[in-house]
């Protein structure tokens, strides 16, 4: 229908435009030879207006291809909804799809999250056990090391005993020592150190047998005279033998044995010495065994002086 308005106002156009051209063709008095008012329309000569057939054939055939084109732009536009809708749903699809599996964490993400932190958890508790034994292991064998008798503690040295005798190291070889450094004046400490070493040495011979020989070394040779050390290692044990000597002597014997000793608070002739409290096993070779801290009681000095003496004697087998 669209076609056939188009072709009736084109032949409506084409109409105005010939009756415009006859009348300016007759109407104009250039012309040579002038087309008569009345001349009848089949006598003009045509050939004078080549161009009229070719505008009408132009005209049709526009307004046939715009006729044809209405219905395929009608197509495309119907295809290009349907392609649109098309892709609506697919991108609705794709958006639904992506809220399901393209989240941030999907289910197997999840899984090998929680696996992965299983993993690395049961690894660390694995080497944190690890740790621990290793620890465990490394203090078990380091209070075994001394009965190796490496460490070196312990050497010559040239004192003077209670009794006004000169004695060495040597003097002391063939028998198990326990030797503590300490003086006299001491108010507290080195009474309750030298009453646990006394006790200590009893117990062991009762409960073991071993015979320990305990020692006693000034670390105040100034006051400390024979006399003095004499009378104080009687309140102890019968068997405690006392140690003096010159300052220098006494110097030489607590550095072979790693012993720490200050003067403190000194005001006059009464002061203090700061120094370390440590007793010392000694095998009957005069070499070291192990140290024994003020941390330890009779019973455990007891226990481990019998255990460091058995395995020696292992050893020694």
């Amino acid at each position: 229908m669209a076609a056939v308005l188009s072709k009736t106002a084109h032949l409506r156009r084409a109409h105005r435009l010939f009756s415009s051209y006859t009348s300016s063709r007759i109407t104009t008095p250039h012309y040579s030879n002038p087309i008569p008012v009345h001349r009848p329309l089949h006598q003009l000569d045509l050939g004078s207006f080549p161009k009229l057939p070719r505008f009408l054939s132009t005209n049709a055939n526009a307004s046939a291809s715009t006729a044809n084109a209405q219905p395929d732009s009608s197509l495309k536009e119907t295809a290009s909804d349907s392609r649109s809708h098309h892709s609506d749903d697919s991108r609705n699809t794709s958006d639904q799809g992506k809220s399901v599996r393209g989240g941030p964490i999907s289910w197997l993400s999840f899984l090998l999250l929680v696996a992965t932190g299983a993993g690395v958890i049961f690894y660390y508790d694995q080497e944190k056990k690890r740790h621990i034994e290793d620890i465990n292991t490394s203090s078990t064998a380091v209070k075994q090391g001394p009965s190796a008798g490496k460490a070196a503690i312990g050497g010559p040295f040239n004192l003077i005993d209670h009794n006004g005798r000169s004695v060495t190291e040597n003097d002391f070889k063939g028998k198990w020592t326990l030797i503590y450094f300490g003086f006299t004046h001491c108010p507290d400490i080195c009474p309750d150190e030298l009453q646990k070493l006394a006790a200590a040495i009893d117990k062991i011979k009762a409960k073991a047998g071993y015979e320990i020989v305990p020692v006693f070394i000034s670390v105040d040779p100034e006051r400390d005279t024979v006399e003095q050390v004499g009378e104080y290692v009687k309140e102890f044990h019968p068997k405690l033998i006392g140690l003096t000597g010159p300052p220098e002597e006494i110097k030489k014997a607590a550095r072979a044995y790693r012993v720490y000793y200050m003067k403190t608070e000194e005001e006059g002739s009464d002061y203090l010495v700061d120094h370390s409290i440590i007793m010392y096993l000694m095998d009957p070779n005069m070499e070291f065994i192990k140290f024994f801290g003020k941390n330890n009681d009779i019973d455990a000095l007891t226990e481990g002086i019998i255990n460091e003496i058995k395995q020696y004697r292992k050893v020694q087998a």
